[in-house]
């Protein structure tokens, strides 16, 4: 079996899936991470509570479990239709994903010197002012570059949409595996590779926002 004849090419169907699940997760995860970052700020009790459980869940159990209970114990559970595995799939991504950068977004927004907002304040600026022109643009610089690593870490996470019948680079490559078990070893450094070859973007774009984060401190 030659690797790039044989082997790449199959992989290579399953990179539109890969790719689309990735770019999806990633902002679902954003929007999630942002709504619940702010909202643990909040100075009402039960979206803080709410916030906070929803955090705790998905940060204390396994990504492959969260995506089994969507993927069979909802609809059992509901007696729904399932959304298409694409579906199910990102929300339990993003959702998972999402809990961890809330915490990056809220310690970010709180890292900022109280100085700051209290020259705002001075400044007969209102609280929504102080976080869209002060706070805000200095906690972003702060973010980027753990939003960089968890976004390697949730291309890594993809993988397991194989496991509901989404055909990825990880499902093809299994499917290769059981059919050519000899080559098992061969088929999953071509993996190895492809999914580096999908990071290495990710890689350069979190080294740049870390250099942008730390300029941002300089200054």
């Amino acid at each position: 079996m030659n690797p790039i004849t044989d082997i790449a090419p199959q992989l290579f169907r399953g990179f539109g899936t890969t790719v689309t699940i990735l770019i999806a997760s990633a902002i679902f995860s954003y929007i999630m991470a942002f709504i619940a970052g702010l909202c643990r700020l909040s100075k009402n009790t039960f979206l803080r509570k709410f916030t906070g459980l929803y955090i705790e869940i998905f940060r204390g159990t396994s990504l492959i479990v969260q995506l089994f209970w969507l993927y069979y114990a909802i609809p059992i559970l509901f007696d729904i239709d399932l959304p298409s595995n694409w579906i199910i799939g990102v929300i339990a991504i993003g959702l998972n994903y999402g809990a961890y950068l809330s915490e990056v977004v809220r310690g970010s927004i709180l890292s900022i010197a109280p100085g700051q907002s209290e020259a705002a304040t001075a400044l007969n600026m209102s609280s929504f002012q102080r976080m869209r022109f002060v706070i805000f643009p200095q906690a972003i610089r702060m973010m980027m570059p753990e939003f960089g690593n968890y976004t390697i870490q949730m291309l890594k996470g993809t993988a397991l949409v194989s496991l509901i019948g989404l055909r990825d680079v990880f499902y093809y490559g299994d499917i290769m595996r059981s059919t050519n078990l000899a080559h098992a070893p061969l088929i999953y450094v071509v993996v190895l590779i492809f999914y580096f070859i999908l990071a290495l973007p990710l890689i350069f774009l979190t080294r740049k926002a870390e250099s942008i984060a730390k300029k941002g401190v300089a200054n």
